[in-house]
């Protein structure tokens, strides 16, 4: 990747661009019929994450990453669909191991869709595996996911990456 390819920690700026990222991104749900997502957090809410590693200035892809249950949990990445297909979605990935080891996690968890291609499988691809294993924490992220209704447009699973 070119200099502006990197990953790095989000800056305030970096998190004002955020939402547009995601609100990008979720269009590509759009010929799945999904048009209902959940609308993007705002910069002020991304703030308080743990950790959010950006690629690009401007953002071209991000992911957002919290402490849970002793593991680290991506809770969203987005790439912008412009900037999609150049491995950026796998730098951030490969960035979150690096920062769940760095911090002495032994996993990394998430929650997304089992048949769409660009969620499960494409983490699958990249070492994360489908687990029925919910700590407490991903349990009750899973109830909140039924309350907003996520399960509507198809089956949701738990993966796990073990931090090596």
């Amino acid at each position: 990747m070119d200099r502006h390819g990197q990953v790095r920690q989000a800056d305030g700026d970096d998190l004002v661009e955020l939402p547009a990222v995601e609100a990008a991104a979720d269009e590509l749900f759009v010929p799945l019929g999904i048009t209902d997502l959940p609308a993007p957090a705002p910069a002020a809410e991304r703030a308080h994450a743990w950790r959010v590693l950006v690629v690009g200035r401007p953002v071209r892809g991000f992911a957002v990453l919290e402490l849970l249950d002793g593991a680290v949990h991506l809770e969203q990445l987005s790439v912008d669909p412009a900037h999609g297909r150049r491995g950026i979605g796998g730098a951030l990935l490969a960035a979150t191991v690096q920062a769940s080891r760095d911090h002495g996690a032994d996993r990394v968890t998430l929650l997304t869709y089992a048949d769409v291609p660009w969620n499960a499988p494409f983490y699958a691809r990249h070492g994360w595996q489908v687990t029925t294993e919910l700590t407490p924490g991903l349990r009750a992220l899973r109830r909140r996911e039924e309350q907003l209704g996520l399960d509507r447009h198809g089956p949701r699973v738990a993966m796990v990456r073990l931090v090596t």
